[in-house]
């Protein structure tokens, strides 16, 4: 991770246009969004669960100000066909952006928790070094939703039936499932305030990476 921003969304995928959609991910719209100005990589994961199909897709970005700014409000405001097909089907939807506060840690790793949090840590940074500490853990991420930036009216957010909003986000990676448990056991150990507002910890596979240095609209 190398910029300022972040933009984060979930969404729940019917199983029947499961295929469609990875399809327009992986040859459409990942190309498309880190092919925009300010955007600096794509990550998509699935959530490690059988009831539902639910992606997490995590964007780089080079400042929080890419989410209100011409070249990303050009695309939201002119969604290609493919778009226009797949926003409306998407269930549970949420998105949020803004500042990353914090990382720690170093590289990325495949299996992580991403967690919506109403209350950040007072102290994120000393946060962030305690979780990456532990055994298995290869990075930490803490970033703080601009609502502002994130609320603008586009079309593309008019196509959608709900939206959801989360106030701060929580990104714990590892190098597997076991070590990523016990660093979420211990990480609400270590900060009670933070997670006390938080539901179930969903843990994600990765299933895309695309960096926009290597990436071709094409």
């Amino acid at each position: 991770m190398r910029g300022d921003g972040f933009l984060a969304i979930w969404s729940d995928v019917d199983r029947n246009s499961l295929t469609d959609y990875r399809h327009w991910l992986t040859r459409e719209h990942t190309t498309e969004r880190v092919t925009t100005n300010g955007f600096l990589a794509s990550r998509v994961f699935r959530a490690n669960r059988l009831d539902v199909e639910r992606f997490f897709i995590l964007y780089e970005l080079e400042s929080p100000e890419v989410l209100d700014g011409p070249a990303y409000l050009a695309r939201l405001n002119s969604p290609t066909p493919w778009s226009q097909r797949i926003m409306p089907q998407l269930g549970n939807f949420v998105r949020g952006g803004g500042l990353m506060l914090v990382r720690a840690g170093r590289g990325e790793g495949c299996t992580i928790s991403v967690l919506r949090v109403e209350h950040l840590p007072e102290q994120p940074k000393s946060l962030a070094d305690a979780i990456v500490a532990i055994d298995g853990i290869a990075a930490v991420q803490i970033g703080a939703t601009d609502r502002a930036r994130t609320s603008v009216p586009t079309v593309e957010k008019g196509m959608r039936q709900q939206e959801g909003f989360f106030d701060g986000l929580l990104i714990i990676e590892a190098l597997d499932e076991q070590s990523l448990r016990k660093a979420l056991n211990k990480a609400a150990e270590i900060a009670p305030e933070v997670f006390r507002s938080v539901g179930e910890s969903e843990i994600y596979e990765n299933i895309l990476s695309l960096d926009a240095r290597t990436a071709s609209s094409e």
